[in-house]
């Protein structure tokens, strides 16, 4: 992603971590309401029917979020799914930069498919160990009011390892996005490079 800045020195790894954070802390506060409105979609149907929401949609779900239970309600569990979306962007931008940098200096690998692959494959690992914890909190933050002391008592009970339950499925998730998109975005770079 920072290859295309006009300077002719890579940036370092630090102001890449920065860069990303900052985007990914923007796309999380915007995006915030309706991630929360599709996690309580997707969870419907684990409640008992009279405790079931029943959206219709994403912008019934947005509607009645603001009109039953304030506006901003609206961003329930949004500190988790910030600090989740920081931690993506990291790990997939400033992670996917940084393998490309290391492979492409190692002598082993230029600038071709293989080193994207590879470097992909590194960025949605980073991001997929970064992200697990949050994730796995902003689910139950959005679904069940959660407060601070209960946070506590669900680190207590879990264990650190508890929070990377789900990693194999997060990464199989996750690992094919971040390889298609940076695969992708190599080639556009590729065939329309900036002037």
């Amino acid at each position: 992603m920072f290859y295309a800045c006009c300077c002719t020195e890579l940036p370092p790894f630090y102001l890449k971590v920065t860069l990303s954070a900052l985007g990914g802390c923007c796309g999380g506060l915007v995006g915030t309401p309706a991630d929360m409105v599709n996690v309580r979609m997707q969870n419907d149907m684990k409640l008992p029917v009279d405790q079931r929401r029943n959206y219709k949609h994403i912008f019934d779900g947005l509607r009645r979020v603001a009109s039953e239970e304030g506006f901003a309600a609206l961003w329930s569990g949004g500190t988790m799914n910030v600090v989740r979306s920081v931690l993506m962007t990291v790990g997939q931008l400033a992670f996917y930069d940084q393998a490309k940098q290391f492979l492409m200096g190692s002598g082993y690998f230029v600038d071709n498919l293989v080193t994207h692959f590879c470097s992909s494959v590194i960025a949605g690992a980073a991001a997929t160990a970064l992200t697990q914890p949050s994730d796995v909190l902003k689910t139950r933050m959005m679904n069940q009011r959660m407060s601070f002391s209960h946070f506590l008592k669900y680190t207590w009970e879990v264990g650190p390892l508890g929070f990377y339950k789900g990693f194999v499925p997060a990464f199989v998730r996750l690992a094919p996005h971040t390889i298609l998109m940076f695969m992708f975005l190599e080639q556009l770079r590729r065939l329309f490079p900036p002037k």
